[in-house]
């Protein structure tokens, strides 16, 4: 199939920036309310921190609506904020490690069936409770690490490739 004409890749990138930016925003801006109402210090600024990088690249995309090429590099910026700022919370909660939450909410799911019967096979295999929170603790956090890597270097990546094209849009070449 024939490369993408540049005012379709420019309204593709317009697009993706719109929904990708007001995702951020909404998601992030919940959890920071949700973290701010118990009190959670650390989370609220997180999750402030990443609905500003939301906020970004909606600037980013007005920019570009408005005909500014370097609204591109707005958007490349938020991506690279996302990034940086979950992964070092990823990072900051693997070294601090508090357990004491998930210990009340594996004590308060032994109420249901299901989770006790899961429960008891793991008990089966000798995993105590401390090293399967453990495990799933480190799991949980690698895992969000990988995948914010993975789709905010993709999207990055496709700004990037998107550049030129959207400069021949703009009639900036």
């Amino acid at each position: 199939q024939p490369p993408l004409l540049p005012d379709e890749s420019l309204a593709r990138v317009l697009r993706l920036a719109r929904m990708d930016g007001l995702g951020v925003l909404v998601i992030a801006g919940t959890f920071a309310l949700l973290s701010a109402l118990v009190g959670d210090a650390v989370g609220t600024g997180i999750g402030l921190v990443i609905a500003g990088a939301g906020a970004v690249e909606l600037h980013g995309a007005g920019l570009l609506r408005a005909g500014e090429i370097r609204g591109v590099s707005w958007l490349i910026a938020a991506q690279l904020l996302l990034l940086v700022v979950i992964v070092a919370y990823c990072v900051f909660q693997l070294i601090r490690m508090d357990l004491s939450a998930l210990h009340a909410a594996f004590d308060r799911a032994m109420a249901y069936p299901f989770f006790r019967e899961a429960w008891q096979m793991q008990e089966e295999l000798g995993i105590t409770k401390q090293e399967f929170l453990e495990q799933n603790y480190r799991l949980t956090y690698r895992l969000v690490a990988f995948v914010t890597c993975a789709y905010q270097g993709g999207m990055i990546w496709y700004y990037l490739r998107r550049r030129k094209s959207i400069r021949r849009a703009l009639g900036a070449e």
